[in-house]
């Protein structure tokens, strides 16, 4: 069995950060995406791995490399264009051969992984494994009918869904795929869907089954999941406190604090992860956050947020909540006279001032 991970798209939902950066690299727990389904697919027993990459693989190649790092095997498959799911799947027959493959949106996140996925395609052998989860709002989704635990119909963002087991975007395949994607016509989107190549095999008289998740997924394409992504991850971290505090600093709650952090007068109250290098002087750190390295955070408060490498905020009254933040960014305190708001925004930049 092999796995195939996309890692293409443009990641519009998530500028300004994507214009300089692939979203399936931004970290949520101080760790990208994009590394919680690789080990998930190397902890369900599949070590050769073909990566879908478009206009942001110099990127990706430089963080994932050729797999060592992760006890697997590297293959990258170059995309043109984004084209569709199932347009992935058939630039990719090569690759994959005759075998069957587990395929894996690369800006999701599984927390349970999908090791008992692979296991029930395993020992049922169907021509498709789909992953589902009950979800609250069915509508805004690739929706499944099922009868007896087969999938019957596949329906995208129905206005009125005959089920509230919502697409998570992994999917298991055998060989019968490529007749499927290789038959199907373009949506009116102008991409080769899989859902379409799903419905394929099923009216095609194939065995499609489903599993259906106990566990939360998260689909990271929008600022909010992001952040989401992260309380939930920061939930189940091993607290690990190697930096030196001085004797008016304090850390409450669950940590990981990296052994040449800096941390000064200041509360760190967890989950909270704080990479490698970091200065937190006369702060507060508040629960949910993660620091990434580089970060120096002075006379400011913090949680509820993601910062990414490089950043610095210093003297901002107003604590900052519920915010991701890019590489390289300075948000600071003027004391010049008149007072005014200075910023310098990117497109589809969001600012709220209190």
């Amino acid at each position: 069995m092999k796995a195939l991970i996309l890692s293409g798209g443009t990641g519009s939902r998530l500028r300004p950060l994507t214009y300089t950066g692939a979203k399936q690299l931004i970290p949520v727990a101080n760790k990208p995406i994009l590394y919680y389904a690789i080990e998930a697919i190397h902890d369900a027993g599949i070590d050769e791995i073909g990566i879908i990459v478009g206009e942001t693989k110099a990127e990706v190649k430089q963080a994932v490399g050729d797999g060592s790092l992760f006890g697997v095997k590297i293959t990258y498959i170059e995309q043109d264009a984004p084209r569709g799911l199932a347009h992935a799947v058939k630039i990719s027959q090569d690759f994959i051969g005759d075998d069957d493959f587990l395929m894996f949106l690369g800006d999701n996140m599984v927390r349970d992984g999908v090791t008992a996925f692979a296991n029930q395609f395993r020992a049922h052998r169907p021509n498709a494994l789909i992953l589902l989860s009950k979800v609250t709002d069915p509508q805004r989704f690739g929706v499944a009918e099922l009868e007896d635990g087969r999938v019957v119909r596949l329906i995208e963002k129905p206005k009125v869904p005959p089920s509230d087991l919502a697409l998570v975007g992994v999917y298991l395949f055998d060989s019968k795929i490529f007749e499927a994607v290789n038959a199907i016509e373009p949506s009116w989107r102008n991409e080769l869907e899989i859902t379409d190549a799903i419905q394929y095999l099923v009216d095609h008289g194939r065995i499609v089954e489903s599993h259906v998740i106990d566990g939360w997924w998260k689909d990271t394409g929008k600022p909010e999941d992001v952040l989401e992504a992260n309380r939930m991850m920061l939930e189940y971290i091993v607290p690990h406190v190697e930096a030196t505090l001085d004797a008016d600093s304090a850390v409450f709650g669950r940590a990981c604090i990296a052994s040449d952090v800096t941390i000064r007068n200041s509360i760190i109250r967890g989950p909270v992860v704080i990479g490698a290098g970091a200065h937190i002087e006369n702060s507060y750190i508040g629960p949910f956050t993660s620091i990434s390295d580089g970060v120096k955070i002075i006379d400011s408060e913090v949680e509820n947020s993601i910062l990414l490498q490089d950043t610095r905020i210093e003297r901002i009254p107003t604590r900052i909540d519920s915010s991701l933040i890019g590489k390289n960014v300075q948000i600071t305190h003027a004391d010049q006279k008149p007072k005014a708001l200075r910023f310098v925004l990117g497109d589809n930049s969001q600012a709220q001032v209190y």
